[in-house]
């Protein structure tokens, strides 16, 4: 009988330990059925959904944490450059953010963010767009220092509903592998580098030298 991730069919990497018996590699209860590292394909693009942005979304994200008047208020909104009521461009990114989590991160093992660049805000987001959302996996690496996670790198594309860009981003994320013993990947030396959404140093900064508050991997 051949041992399988559910949900996947993926095969369950077994070693073998002293006098020859298979030992199971011990995985996460709470994501052995999702996908791991070692499902993630580079190039492949996930449809995250579509969610509607109302005047009542727009007025009430933007009293609670971006309270300008082209956020606010509709007369005033259609006085300012925007030219009418428009979401903040933080809302567009929390929006975004949970079709991302609903679409793709809640269905693999993800162990949580590293940070993120390129935010593009590229056309606003007005009272009654709908905004939908596309992630593709730009890179996969797995962790130098710590071979229990692999690094994927997301690149996050969101329109409207005439196909305009409104933002883009790339994410650099967690995920499990499924056993941190086997089937290693070649890693640079340099750590990852989310500035610039690769693996090389930055040369706006000393060669080797992480961001501040990046985490080592």
């Amino acid at each position: 009988m051949r041992n399988v991730v559910a949900g996947t069919g993926a095969p369950i990497a077994c070693t073998p330990a002293a006098g020859g018996r298979i030992r199971q590699p011990t995985m996460n209860p709470v994501t052995a059925d999702r996908r791991h590292f070692e499902d993630l394909v580079v190039g492949e693009t996930i449809n995250l959904g579509s969610t509607l942005v109302t005047k009542e979304m727009i007025i009430s994200f933007a009293r609670e944490y971006d309270p300008f008047p082209f956020h606010l208020d509709e007369a005033a909104a259609k006085k300012s450059l925007l030219g009418g009521l428009a979401s903040s461009g933080w809302q567009t990114a929390a929006l975004t953010l949970r079709l991302l989590g609903d679409g793709f991160l809640n269905k693999i093992a993800s162990a949580g963010g590293l940070g993120f660049s390129d935010l593009k805000w590229k056309k606003p987001v007005m009272k009654g767009d709908t905004i939908w959302a596309t992630a593709t996996i730009a890179d996969l690496r797995r962790s130098r220092h710590h071979p229990q996670w692999g690094i994927v790198a997301i690149d996050l594309d969101v329109r409207n509903q005439k196909g305009q860009p409104v933002m883009s981003m790339r994410l650099a994320n967690l995920v499990e592998t499924r056993d941190p013993e086997t089937g290693t990947q070649p890693t640079p030396e340099q750590p990852y580098d989310v500035e610039h959404g690769t693996i090389a140093p930055s040369p706006l900064r000393g060669e080797g030298q992480p961001p501040t508050g990046e985490v080592k991997t």
